[in-house]
C-alpha cells in the first residue's frame, strides 16, 4: 500500500479519536464548546473518518479491481492535503465560531472530493487502454 492511502487510513483513525472526544466535551458540559460543535462532531466523524477511510482504501482497492493504475498519483496526493486542510479549517471555523473559515475550508474540502471523483472517475472508465 502506498503511504498516501496509510496517510488516508491513519488521518480517518485521528479524526475517529478528535470527532469522539468532541463528542464527549459536548455530552459533558454543552457550554464549554461553540453551539456549531455538533456540526464540527458530525463533520469529523462522517468526512474525517469515513470519508478518509473510504478515500484511503478505495485509491488503493479500485485500481487493483479494474486492472489499471490510478489515474494520477499526484493527484490523489493534492487530494489528501485540500481534504485535510479544508475539514481541519471547516472544524476549527465552528467551533471557533468564525463563519468565513468555515465557508473556505467548506471549498477546499469540496476541491478535494472534485479531485477525487475526477480521479475514481478516470481510473475505472471504461474506454481507453488498460495498463
Amino acid at each position: 500500500m502506498l503511504p498516501r492511502n496509510r496517510w488516508f487510513i491513519a488521518a480517518a483513525l485521528a479524526y475517529a479519536l478528535l470527532g469522539g472526544l468532541v463528542g464527549l466535551v459536548w455530552l459533558a458540559d454543552p457550554a464549554l464548546l461553540s453551539g456549531y460543535a455538533l456540526r464540527a462532531h458530525a463533520h469529523l466523524m462522517l468526512v474525517g473518518f469515513i470519508g478518509m477511510m473510504i478515500f484511503g482504501v478505495a485509491l488503493h482497492v479500485l485500481p487493483r479491481f479494474t486492472g489499471r493504475a490510478l489515474f494520477s498519483e499526484r493527484m490523489a496526493d493534492v487530494q489528501f492535503v485540500l481534504a485535510n486542510l479544508g475539514l481541519l479549517g471547516m472544524v476549527s471555523g465552528w467551533l471557533a465560531s468564525m463563519p468565513p473559515a468555515v465557508g473556505v475550508g467548506g471549498g477546499v474540502l469540496w476541491l478535494g472530493f472534485l479531485l477525487f471523483a475526477v480521479n475514481i472517475v478516470m481510473t475505472v472508465r471504461p474506454w481507453g487502454r488498460r495498463g
